[in-house]
């Protein structure tokens, strides 16, 4: 029996012996390897930068609750429960229903939004905001925002904004009506420096407006309130933050929005209506408010996306509304499936080629080395140190092609990237692992057969081979 370290030795020096068989057969795996590594890791880039684009448009595993309709299920429990569409609390968005989405298998955690809008004025310019939110402060701080000036709305400060990167572009100048769409100027404003006064009743606003002959009809859909004699009153909010945008065209999902914290919001708009009724918030029968404020709709965070399809259900089945990126993530996924393994199939081919460049090399081999084959097995040499011989010669062709296969893959990843100035090529540790160990696979299966075949030959005609 031979030993390995003699079998290594005898191998390795077979290959040096013929250097020039050896480089171009290792060759060959070099440019398959990297042809399959290469292919895939554009697959994964590619796969990567769709799940980052939904990231950003609502998250992978964020279900959105919106409240329901009569047409739902009853079984919801709490108050909320019952289909009766008379009732004004029937499947509306209370922390009671909070509760009891946080108390559903597989979620991890749920965030309460309430909408608002507003009016900022500043100077001469003028903006009216729909997109208003007030997040929790474990929301904000699960949200993988980038800030330009500031941060988050700090706790126990009162209410502070945080303005989207765009918001800047929906100013008008009041006097005129006209606006960036209009002249193409972006309003100056610095949200950080600059006083903002905030009404936050809107249809009081524009009641007052038009009744003093200084605006046009109220924009709002609600009925202006006939005995607005005076203007609403302006609070002065002071800005927390302003969000990240690399120009004036960079749309993200929070560009037009303006956010603060969901507590100080509620404080506020009590404080702005007393005792009348919020825009927005369910009332009794006789018009007066609720004690309690109902959410707009509530951020659902599930552990993985592959629960996402069964919790919405859980919630849909409740009566409730919902959305979600789910639709969205699975088409990605089925798109990512079918490109890698496309472009797998391709670098494949250069695999196979080489793989039969391997084979070709370990018989060539053996035919210019059948005498010394005789001489072994005529020796007394084990029949299958003589398949290891082979086998080992082949595995290391493969190894040899796998590793600078791996290493000229990642500098074309680097080039890839260079050039298209984003995570295109995507390779990951395990995949050159991959790459290796699949290189040393194909090098033994391609020696097995030419091994088999040593393994084989007839010691008395390998020595009389000429």
């Amino acid at each position: 029996m031979m030993k390995i370290s003699d079998i290594l030795s005898m191998s390795v020096f077979s290959l040096i012996k013929r250097k020039l068989r050896t480089f171009l057969t290792v060759l060959g795996v070099v440019i398959g390897i990297a042809s399959i590594v290469i292919m895939i890791s554009l697959g994964l880039g590619l796969n990567k930068q769709s799940m980052d684009l939904i990231e950003e448009y609502g998250g992978l595993t964020t279900i959105t609750v919106n409240e329901g309709n009569e047409g739902g299920n009853s079984n919801n429990g709490g108050r909320n429960s019952g289909n009766n569409a008379a009732d004004p609390l029937a499947y509306k968005l209370s922390d009671e229903t909070v509760e009891n989405f946080r108390n559903m298998e597989y979620v991890d955690q749920v965030y309460p939004v309430l909408t608002f809008q507003c009016i900022l004025k500043t100077g001469a310019y003028e903006n009216e905001v729909y997109q208003g939110y007030g997040y929790t402060p474990e929301y904000f701080r699960s949200l993988n925002w980038k800030f330009k000036e500031g941060g988050f709305p700090r706790e126990g400060t009162g209410l502070e904004f945080v303005y989207g990167n765009l918001v800047q572009k929906e100013f008008m100048n009041a006097a005129t009506g006209l606006g960036f769409y209009d002249t193409g100027v972006i309003p100056d404003i610095d949200f950080m420096k600059t006083p903002m006064f905030t009404i936050f009743d809107t249809d009081s606003y524009y009641s007052w407006k038009n009744r003093s002959g200084t605006g046009e009809e109220p924009s709002s859909s609600a009925e202006p309130d006939k005995d607005v004699k005076t203007a609403p009153r302006k609070y002065i909010i002071p800005a927390a933050g302003v969000l990240y945008g690399e120009n004036n065209d960079d749309y993200k999902d929070y560009s037009y929005g303006v956010y603060c914290d969901l507590k100080s919001l509620e404080l506020m708009l009590k404080k702005v209506y007393r005792n009348k009724a919020i825009p927005g918030q369910p009332v009794r029968k006789n018009g007066k408010p609720y004690k309690d404020f109902y959410y707009s709709s509530v951020m659902v965070k599930v552990d993985s996306v592959d629960h996402m399809s069964e919790v919405q259900k859980q919630i849909n089945d409740m009566g409730y509304t919902t959305y979600s990126n789910y639709e969205w993530i699975e088409q990605t996924r089925e798109q990512s499936r079918s490109q890698q393994a496309m472009l797998g199939g391709i670098g494949a081919v250069s695999l196979l080629v080489a793989a039969i460049g391997i084979a070709n090399t370990m018989m060539m081999s053996i035919y210019e080395r059948t005498k010394e084959i005789g001489v072994m097995k005529v020796l007394g040499c084990d029949l299958n140190n003589i398949r290891q011989l082979f086998l080992t010669e082949a595995v290391i062709i493969g190894f040899l092609g796998g590793l600078a296969g791996d290493i000229l893959s990642f500098i074309i990843s680097l080039i890839i990237n260079s050039v298209t100035g984003t995570a295109t090529s995507l390779i990951p540790a395990w995949l050159l692992s991959l790459g290796l160990v699949f290189a040393m696979f194909v090098g033994a299966l391609a020696g097995y057969f030419p091994s088999k075949r040593a393994m084989e030959l007839s010691p008395l005609a390998a020595i009389r081979n000429e």
